[in-house]
């Protein structure tokens, strides 16, 4: 029953990606996937002889091809999306489609119905005792479960008045949601938000006085991007409307959120770059104005070494390391998130934050056609974190 489901998902996909599939897909791609078609018998000696021959132009012969394969149904739709994602990058990138699909059909995300966090290891006392006993001094305190309010806040751009919308955003909002309330965070969810807004949700939850009896917090941000910033739903070249990643460490750091000082503030961010379906803006770290000495004298110095104490306690995590692509499915969501949120159920309960994170990075290590590497950035983690899911 699931396999039919999702078969008709395929179905249903390409028949929204038809007319972008008609105007983008090259005479190579058509070929190879009549090719493709013919050998999965998909189609036959005539069928494939029919399009090729009989259509004069390629835009002719793309739709009479997407055509075909719908009309033939949901295992047609899943060999031609299949051989689009591992030989035509370019056209997989405009048409929003991810690496893997296959691999993704056999084994989505499966939080939803495993009741709080999803399929999450939970951490035997046991082992939480053990930890905290051999590395005491060398991780972050953790509350007492009952005492703690632990909060986190997502904010997700999906709809934007000059931006393609970011099908699939749905699915990363509910999974991370389900995942951190697992993890123990009242999670609250902000969508469709302007730069000035995400400014004035960011302050809100910085002065919340929960963070007072917490240990820790998680922020995730999903929307487009550009170098310079996270894109408000306005965003246009015109428009600015812009969120700066220095404004989040500003907005949480220990002179303007007090109640997080010397706690674990984990920031993941999953940003798409500009109007290109599939290319991921990520935290890129700007220079510093030229106004500011390498050599600085003795104050000065005190000065820096007091700053850096101001923001502590940070790390970021993004989806791809700068200028590359990052896939994001229109059904499934993001492969970053998937694979986070993988790696948080099956490690969280013996790993460290920063151990989960590299086992990410690890995850993306072999390409599969498509090339992604998360980064972590502008880490000021001084110890340890561990979660202890369910201790």
């Amino acid at each position: 029953m699931e396999d039919h489901h999702l078969g008709l998902l395929l179905n249903k996909l390409l028949k929204e990606k038809r007319k972008l599939f008609v105007h983008s897909v090259s005479k190579g791609t058509i070929n190879g996937l009549l090719d493709e078609l013919l050998e999965k018998r998909v189609l036959n000696q005539e069928e494939m002889e029919k399009i090729r021959d009989e259509n004069d132009t390629a835009m002719d012969r793309a739709r009479v091809l997407i055509d075909t394969v719908i009309r033939k149904g949901p295992q047609a739709c899943q060999i031609c999306i299949s051989h689009i994602c591992e030989e035509d990058s370019h056209l997989a990138g405009i048409l929003g489609l991810t690496s893997a699909p296959q691999a993704m059909l056999d084994n989505p995300v499966k939080l939803a119905s495993s009741g709080p966090g999803g399929n999450l290891k939970l951490c035997p006392p046991e082992t939480a005792q053990r930890i905290r006993k051999e590395k005491s001094g060398e991780i972050y305190p953790i509350m007492e479960r009952s005492n703690r309010t632990r909060l986190a806040l997502i904010i997700c751009n999906t709809e934007f008045e000059n931006l393609t919308r970011r099908d699939g955003a749905d699915v990363d909002t509910r999974n991370m949601k389900v995942l951190l309330e697992g993890l123990g965070y009242k999670v609250d969810v902000k969508e469709n938000l302007t730069a000035s807004e995400m400014i004035l949700e960011l302050k809100a939850f910085a002065a919340h006085s929960e963070h007072r009896t917490s240990d820790s917090t998680f922020l995730v941000f999903m929307s487009h991007g550009i170098r310079a910033g996270i894109c408000g739903k306005k965003y246009s070249e015109e428009v600015p409307d812009i969120l700066k990643v220095d404004d989040i460490f500003h907005i949480l750091n220990t002179g303007n959120c007090p109640a997080l000082k010397d706690k674990p503030k984990v920031i993941i961010i999953q940003a798409c770059r500009g109007e290109k379906q599939g290319m991921v803006w990520v935290n890129d770290s700007v220079a510093a104005s030229g106004n500011c000495s390498l050599v600085a004298p003795e104050d000065f110095e005190s000065d820096a070494i007091k700053k850096a104490h101001i923001e502590k306690d940070f790390i970021a995590f993004c989806s791809s390391t700068p200028d590359n692509v990052s896939w994001r499915h229109p059904i499934f969501g993001s492969l970053f998130i998937i694979k986070l949120i993988e790696t948080f159920q099956e490690y969280a309960w013996s790993c460290d934050l920063e151990e989960i994170f590299r086992k990410v990075r690890f995850s993306f290590e072999l390409p599969d056609g498509k090339v992604q590497m998360p980064t972590a950035e502008r880490v000021t983690l001084t110890r340890c974190f561990y979660l202890f899911p369910g201790y």
